[in-house]
C-alpha cells in the first residue's frame, strides 16, 4: 500500500525540546517574582513538583490539556500563596502567556527544514502532538498541511482518537500513513495500533525497549527520506 501521508511528532522529532522548556520555566518563575511574590519562594523544586502532581490528580478532565492543567497549577498556587480568586486568576492567564510565548521558540534540528521541503513535495504531511508546541508558528510552517493537539482532540497519543484524527483529515486508510516521533509508546505503538506505519527517530541512540518495534529507526532526519522510501519499496 503507497504510503501519501507522513505524520510528525514535534517535541524531540523536530526540535530539542528541553531547552525550550526551561527557558520558558526561567520566564515564568521570573514573572511570578516580580508580579506574584511569595507564590513561587514557597516551594523548592521537590515540593513544587508534588504540588503540580496534587493539581493533576485533583483534575483528571485537564489531563489531555497541557495548556489549561498549567493555568490551574499556576492559579492554585497564587491562591495558596494568599492571593485572591480575581488575582490569582489573572496572574495566571499572565504567567502562561509569558511561559508560551517562550516556549513556541523552538529551533529545529539543523536538517529538519531540508527535509521535510523534500518531503513536502511528494506527500501531504501532517503534525500530531500532546504539547501546546505550535508548527505553524515555526520556520516549517509552509509544509504542513494539517496539525492536530491532544487538548485539541481531547486524548493525548497513543490513544487511537489522535491518530484516527490524521485519518479522517486526509480520507487515507491507516497503512497509506507513515508517523514518525520519538516516543516508543506514544508514537510507535500508538500509531501502529491503527494500523500506521512507523519510524521511530532515535537521536538521543537508546535501546528499543521491548516490544514489536518500529518499521525503521533513524538517528537523525536526514536519514527520513530513505527510510521512508524503504517502507514504500516494501509495501
Amino acid at each position: 500500500m503507497a504510503i501519501t501521508v507522513i505524520t510528525f511528532d514535534l517535541d524531540n522529532t523536530l526540535w530539542d525540546v528541553e531547552p525550550v522548556l526551561l527557558k520558558a520555566e526561567q520566564v515564568q518563575q521570573q514573572w511570578l517574582l516580580q508580579h506574584r511574590p511569595g507564590a513561587a519562594e514557597a516551594f523548592d523544586h521537590e515540593a513544587l513538583f508534588e504540588f503540580k502532581k496534587s493539581v493533576w490528580k485533583r483534575h483528571p478532565q485537564l489531563s489531555h490539556h497541557v495548556s489549561q492543567m498549567r493555568i490551574q497549577m499556576l492559579y492554585e498556587l497564587q491562591l495558596a500563596a494568599g492571593y485572591s480568586e480575581e488575582e490569582a486568576l489573572s496572574g495566571a492567564q499572565q504567567a502562561f502567556d509569558i511561559f508560551l510565548q517562550e516556549r513556541r521558540k523552538v529551533v529545529l534540528y539543523e536538517e529538519a527544514l531540508g527535509v521535510l521541503q523534500r518531503l513536502a513535495n511528494h506527500y501531504t504531511l501532517g503534525a500530531l502532538t500532546n504539547g501546546n508546541a505550535d508548527i505553524y508558528r515555526t520556520d516549517a510552517a509552509e509544509y504542513f498541511d494539517f496539525a492536530f493537539l491532544a487538548e485539541d482532540i481531547g486524548a493525548s497519543k497513543p490513544h487511537p482518537d489522535m491518530f484516527h484524527a490524521a485519518l479522517k483529515q486526509t480520507g487515507v486508510e491507516p497503512g497509506n500513513i507513515i508517523h514518525v516521533g520519538d516516543d516508543p509508546d506514544h508514537d510507535v505503538r500508538g500509531a501502529r495500533d491503527v494500523g500506521m506505519r512507523t519510524i521511530w527517530v532515535n537521536t538521543q541512540r537508546k535501546a528499543w525497549p521491548g516490544g514489536q518495534p518500529a518499521d525503521r529507526e533513524v538517528v537523525n532526519l536526514g536519514e527520513l527520506p530513505d527510510a521512508i522510501d524503504s517502507i514504500n519499496a516494501s509495501a
